[in-house]
């Protein structure tokens, strides 16, 4: 049989974001720092991460998704 894939929830408190990630929390931290992924919000009693947020940003380090990239507009940083 395959391999289970869990349920990731829609917010994730930072354990579970780590999880989803793969990172621990201190690398969680850098990436976030560094603008690379979303801050958390208040939610309840303690900060969570949104899973939509977090995929947006990834599709956005890895090219998955063209961001709207103000160069592209320009003749200087236009291809071709």
């Amino acid at each position: 049989m395959g391999k289970h894939v869990p349920h990731w929830p829609r917010m994730m408190k930072r354990a579970t974001a780590c999880a989803y990630l793969d990172l621990s929390a201190a690398e969680l931290e850098r990436e976030i720092a560094c603008g690379r992924l979303p801050h958390p919000v208040m939610l309840g009693n303690g900060l969570h991460w949104s899973q939509a947020d977090i995929d947006a940003h990834l599709e956005r380090l890895t090219g998955e998704v063209a961001a709207d990239d103000w160069r592209k507009k320009t003749k200087l940083y236009a291809n071709g």
